[in-house]
């Protein structure tokens, strides 16, 4: 008998389409009742207290609308209904934009000594903190006609990224590769992970030059739509009065510019343990001459061990107990109450996700196949829903959301301490090894991986701001001889000069870093609750909890974890580097 895996219950959300229909049509008195106080906002506190609460009930209830919409098209995105109701809200959202544009530049306008007789008043106690994050904003706010006008050129603007997403999604095609098992496989962004990790060297090598011989071909065009996001970068943190593009990136999550360039110090001073891991892995491969598209390869064949759906949960419910009984009564609420749609099915949108907003469930959205890799997927994504839980129990709507930085960290520390347990349960050598390698991988990916495409990004802008143009050539070069650091004695194949040229994250105006700094952070709050050290499961919980309520790096610091320091990053890496010690020694 077929097992029959969990599926969500939206009903909770909105019982029926119709009741969505009810709200939806709420929407538009919601927009004009925050924009009834335009102009009114300096008038007295209260005022702009009930603006702030308007803006909060208009943005609530648009969240749970698209909340609801953008799950029940993911069920199936062949049912047109259900993407035409995503189509729906957010063609409604979008014309609503100008009756929500106007808050922030009447604020930014009014006069320094007005403004502070209302942030001393009582009543907006509540919003100061959010009003004065607003405020931190005025040095690089431009007049009310500017930023009209910038707002108007937003499409144009953002022409680059949009032709690098044509051309790298549609327009290329990379023919199909024979694998291993003799069949036929179209070569896609999808599938190149899966050719990466073929166990016969030769399809993965085909694979690697045929992926980057169309990059080649359209190198030119690529490194013009680089070339014109990085610009772009450049001229609108001059326009902002910041002092560098990257200054201007971080602004918004207050991150000193001395955390991106530690980072970097942090794991070039590091990278001798990756060399170390390389070495191992050309061992372990039989290759003296190890190139880039071994890196994937698998270092064991790949584990047989299949689990069912319920099994699974075990193994993610028993790995974190070790938070504790407030940590897992609110776990156990992601089954009793359906936050999970597990099983595989026609038409349901790949991948995995949690999702959700103030007014839902923290949905998880994943296809389990019975593998051990789905189990990890489920403590993943289980992580990023129990932080949104705690935030949204422990905080008001105005501060719930946490910030981009941290969101990767309560994820990561489900993976860890998931990892941890499987360790200590297991008794097969060839599956703790399988582990200590998907653990290695993991953190090699994460920590040096993106710390080189963040350092690349760094050069990049900074060659742009010396008016050094970005052609092909110039990216090749750099590129590769980046890469040539990162990457120790191995002699890389050429094509992988052209990496650049296919890593959408180069759009994301400084980004990557952030994976590396989230699992920093997850491996130093997770070695204090496996070492069991006083305080740090109450750390890691208020931590959950803070959602948006303070800086984000004042966040990690009461919760444990500097990271204005070095110590977070080389901890890191020291335990990556015992990680890989650990595999050597299972293995040899």
């Amino acid at each position: 008998m077929e097992e029959k895996l969990i599926t969500w219950d939206l009903k909770a959300l909105y019982p029926d389409p119709e009741s969505w229909e009810k709200e939806f049509a709420a929407l538009q008195s919601a927009a004009e009742k925050f924009y009834s106080f335009k102009g009114h906002l300096a008038e007295s506190p209260e005022l702009l207290k009930a603006a702030i609460e308007a803006s909060d009930e208009f943005d609530r209830l648009a969240e749970k609308l698209y909340t609801y919409a953008h799950l029940l098209c993911d069920e199936n995105t062949s049912i047109s209904k259900n993407r035409a109701r995503v189509d729906r809200i957010c063609a409604k959202l979008s014309a609503l934009s100008e009756m929500e544009s106007w808050f922030d530049p009447e604020i930014m306008a009014i006069d320094d000594r007005r403004m502070q007789e209302l942030l001393d008043s009582p009543v907006l106690a509540f919003y100061r903190r959010s009003l004065e994050e607003l405020l931190r904003e005025k040095p690089h706010t431009l007049s009310e006609a500017e930023e009209k006008l910038l707002g108007t050129l937003g499409d144009v603007l953002g022409n680059s990224d949009e032709i690098f997403s044509t051309i790298n999604d549609t327009d290329m095609s990379y023919g199909r590769v024979r694998d291993s098992g003799g069949e036929l496989i179209d070569l896609t962004h999808g599938t190149w992970g899966s050719f990466m990790e073929e166990p016969c060297r030769k399809v993965r090598k085909k694979a690697f030059h045929q992926l980057y011989r169309q990059y080649r071909q359209y190198r030119n065009t690529l490194a013009a739509t680089l070339d014109g996001t990085v610009k772009r970068h450049v001229v609108m943190a001059k326009i902002r009065h910041f002092d560098s593009p990257l200054q201007a990136a971080l602004f918004s999550e207050n991150i000193p510019e001395s955390i991106y360039n530690n980072l970097i110090s942090a794991v070039r001073k590091n990278l001798p343990k990756l060399f170390d891991y390389f070495k191992l892995r050309s061992e372990i491969l039989e290759l003296d001459d190890l190139d880039m598209y071994d890196l994937y390869a698998p270092l064991l064949p790949q584990s047989s061990k299949k689990c069912t759906f319920d099994e699974g949960s075990e193994m993610v419910k028993k790995s974190l107990e070790v938070l504790g009984a407030e940590y897992t009564d609110m776990l156990n609420k992601a089954w009793s109450e359906r936050w999970i749609d597990a099983p595989c099915r026609k038409g349901k949108r790949s991948g995995a996700y949690s999702g959700g907003c103030y007014d839902s469930y923290p949905y998880v959205l994943m296809s389990f196949d019975h593998r051990l890799g789905d189990v990890f997927t489920l403590a993943h994504e289980l992580g990023h829903s129990m932080h949104s839980a705690f935030s949204r129990k422990n905080q008001h709507y105005h501060y719930a959301d946490y910030e981009i930085f941290v969101a990767e960290v309560a994820s990561t520390c489900n993976e860890l301490l998931l990892s941890h347990h499987l360790l200590q349960q297991e008794s097969d050598p060839k599956l703790k090894a399988a582990i200590y390698a998907r653990l290695a991988d993991d953190i090699r990916a994460t920590v040096y991986r993106q710390t080189m495409f963040a350092e690349f990004e760094k050069l990049i802008h900074e060659d742009s701001a010396a008016e050094i143009p970005l052609t092909a050539d110039h990216l090749c070069e750099k590129y590769y001889a980046l890469n040539a650091d990162y990457h120790g004695f191995i002699r890389a194949d050429k094509d992988i000069e052209l990496e650049w040229s296919r890593i959408p994250h180069f759009y994301y105006n400084f980004y990557v870093y952030k994976y590396a700094t989230g699992m920093a952070a997850a491996l130093k709050l997770s070695k204090g609750i496996l070492a069991g050290e006083s305080g740090a499961q109450e750390r890691y919980l208020a931590f959950l909890k803070a959602g948006g309520s303070k800086d984000v790096l004042d966040i990690l610091k009461d919760a444990g974890v500097d990271l204005t320091r070095p110590e977070p990053i080389d901890d890191a890496l020291t335990f990556f580097g015992d990680t890989v010690s650990e595999l050597r020694k299972l293995l040899f």
